[in-house]
């Protein structure tokens, strides 16, 4: 391809279309899940023109009395390379990295060695923490760092800062000094303003006498000047298409969840959750630049997922539906859309969790009709085909598809 323009990845998130065939195995309680399916099944009424003529129904592999195969439709799907069905690991992979198998722990396990980098890289650190039970360490006199509450406990460690005393450069460089002795799926690293070291060890908790950290809604962290970055286990950004397009200078835009979780330098990221909004800013960026990479994550479909709310599910679908239609008129013949997801999320299953499905692979060029890309083994070989696409270096995993476009 010598001409290239926009190369386009809208993720909704959670938009599943189908158990994969490991469940039984490693995820039994998942086993049976189609949530685009079973969302269409229960609202049948509902309208989605644009990813029908995208091949929705082709990729979940069945039809509806309303919504019908697309015989022009170029299309796949997805399985998931990584463990599990995770948002953070399945974005990672969609960038072109499959990370290791992460080990799950209380911080407790990893106390010593923590406070032992910090120590080495110049920090100041205590331990805080009540007889027996298990400590955290508050780092600088502004900054905690012990077991995320608020997920499954033994995945995630985090780091709280009060960012009126520390910066959140200095937070990021907190971030990294764990990240590089622990093996838990991700070292979350944040801060907010009009907070105090106070307020941090007033929300400090404790589950299951193992697990000690900082309650963060109820630190007040979230209310003013919050910022964040998720750092995850084995994951290189140099290796990653985002990084990869920066160093060959071109333009890269991360709109909604994607920007918070993603590692990159580019300057156009958009944080944020409403759809329209989020929608907004990818439609008027696209009308902004004529070349590069986008990357649009609807988290909304994943939040009504886990309320198992499919009522909103089917809202938010509705809206992303209509949204799609405004953005591919503003497409060229040279431009590639790619409409897919990150795991699944049934909102009909019986439980609230994320579901290990396959994902659509719905694609959109200008002119091209009736092109197949099969059933992928791996959700990174998106970023291979825009690797291909953009002519620089392949992702550290992924294998590209734009021959067969």
């Amino acid at each position: 391809m010598n001409e290239v323009g926009r190369f386009i990845v809208i993720v909704l998130d959670s938009f599943g279309v189908g158990y994969m065939k490991d469940v039984k195995e490693v995820r039994p309680a998942d086993e049976g899940s189609n949530t685009a399916w079973h969302i269409i099944e229960q609202k049948p009424d509902m309208k989605l023109p644009t990813l029908t003529k995208l091949g929705l129904m082709n990729a979940i592999g069945t039809e509806s009395n309303q919504l019908k195969f697309s015989p022009s439709a170029n299309w796949g799907t997805a399985n998931l390379g990584h463990q599990g069905a995770d948002s953070f690991l399945g974005h990672q992979e969609i960038m072109g990295t499959t990370p290791p198998i992460p080990l799950n722990q209380p911080f407790s396990a990893m106390i010593d060695e923590v406070e032992e980098k910090l120590v080495k890289n110049g920090f100041q650190v205590r331990r805080v923490g009540e007889g027996n039970e298990p400590k955290i360490l508050v780092v600088n006199e502004c900054a905690t760092v012990g077991d995320n509450l608020e997920t499954d406990l033994g995945q995630v460690f985090n780091i709280s800062a009060c960012l009126d005393i520390m910066t959140f450069e200095e937070v990021v460089e907190l971030g990294k000094s764990v990240r590089e002795v622990v093996k838990v799926s991700r070292v979350i690293a944040f801060g907010g303003k009009e907070i105090t070291l106070e307020h941090l060890l007033a929300a400090r908790k404790v589950k299951e006498n193992k697990f000690a950290g900082v309650d963060a809604p109820e630190s007040g962290v979230y209310k003013k000047g919050y910022q964040v970055i998720h750092l995850g286990y084995g994951i290189d950004p140099e290796v990653q298409i985002p990084t990869i397009l920066d160093h060959a200078e071109i333009p890269v835009t991360l709109v909604g969840k994607v920007a918070d979780i993603v590692q990159t330098k580019s300057l156009a990221v958009f944080p944020g959750v409403d759809s329209d909004d989020l929608f907004d800013d990818l439609i008027g960026q696209v009308k902004k630049v004529e070349h590069g990479f986008f990357c649009l994550n609807i988290q909304e479909t994943d939040l009504a997922g886990h309320a198992e709310d499919v009522d909103r599910y089917a809202d938010r679908l509705e809206v992303s539906d209509k949204r799609i239609a405004e953005l591919i008129p503003l497409l060229n013949e040279k431009d590639i859309l790619i409409v897919t997801a990150d795991h699944g999320n049934d909102p009909t299953i019986g439980h609230s969790q994320h579901t290990r499905e396959r994902v659509p692979l719905l694609i959109y060029r200008k002119g091209l009709a009736e092109h197949k890309v099969g059933e992928r083994e791996n959700m990174s070989d998106t970023a291979a085909t825009a690797a291909e696409y953009f002519g620089v270096a392949m992702p550290q995993h992924g294998t590209s598809y734009l021959q067969l476009l």
